[in-house]
């Protein structure tokens, strides 16, 4: 009840908003009544900021979204479809324990994946990971822990940066519609913990490449 009611004032305030020239569809009320909970809503963006809300064009950016990349000599169609293959056995990957362990999906299918479903394929892989406890990913031939707020942090970081850098500057539809939230400060259309490591922080690391880069 406090949501709508906090949701209806902020819809009733954007009236005002100066939209200048961006979009106007990038802040459109949406009702808050069904919303899940994880979700951020267009509206609920402060003065100067917009969400990468999932139900506006700005959906792109979200590392769920289909937007085809290469690295490293690698495609991707998106970038969970990287992060959470990466949990996945890897037969280039030197005595590899998760070769012997049966998972629903094969790496590379995981990167041929976006949307909901390269999110669920992460989630299985979770589960199996713990059950074996195995703490560890791997890109190429590197092992690392991404979680452990430390050098495997860093190297997650660092990859997740070039990836989305790729995603960018690879379609240039996405590169155009970056640059024209310029002057905006980006917002992630889910609730995450200012804890999270860095590499979580899609939001933020767009805007480095935008500000720097565009």
């Amino acid at each position: 009840m406090k949501r709508s009611l906090l949701a209806i004032l902020i819809g009733t305030l954007l009236s005002t908003f100066t939209y200048g020239k961006y979009p106007r569809d990038w802040w459109k009320f949406i009702p808050p009544n069904g919303a899940p909970n994880w979700e951020i809503l267009p509206q609920e963006a402060a003065d100067g900021e917009v969400i990468l809300s999932k139900r506006t064009e700005l959906g792109i950016f979200s590392n769920l979204a289909k937007s085809p990349f290469t690295l490293d000599g690698e495609s991707y169609e998106s970038i969970e479809g990287l992060w959470q293959g990466m949990k996945y056995p890897d037969a280039n990957l030197k005595d590899d324990p998760r070769l012997k362990i049966e998972f629903p999906y094969t790496r590379k299918e995981v990167y041929g994946l976006s949307g909901w479903p390269s999110k669920e394929a992460g989630n299985m892989a979770n589960d199996i990971l713990d059950e074996n406890d195995i703490d560890w990913i791997n890109y190429k031939d590197h092992k690392f822990n991404y979680v452990d707020y430390a050098q495997g942090s860093e190297f997650h970081l660092e990859l997740i940066t070039r990836a989305i850098r790729a995603k960018v500057f690879q379609n240039p539809k996405i590169k155009n519609l970056l640059k024209k939230t310029k002057g905006l400060v980006l917002k992630p259309d889910h609730h995450m913990s200012d804890e999270v490591p860095e590499s979580f922080k899609y939001h933020q690391i767009l805007m480095s490449i935008r500000d720097s880069e565009l």
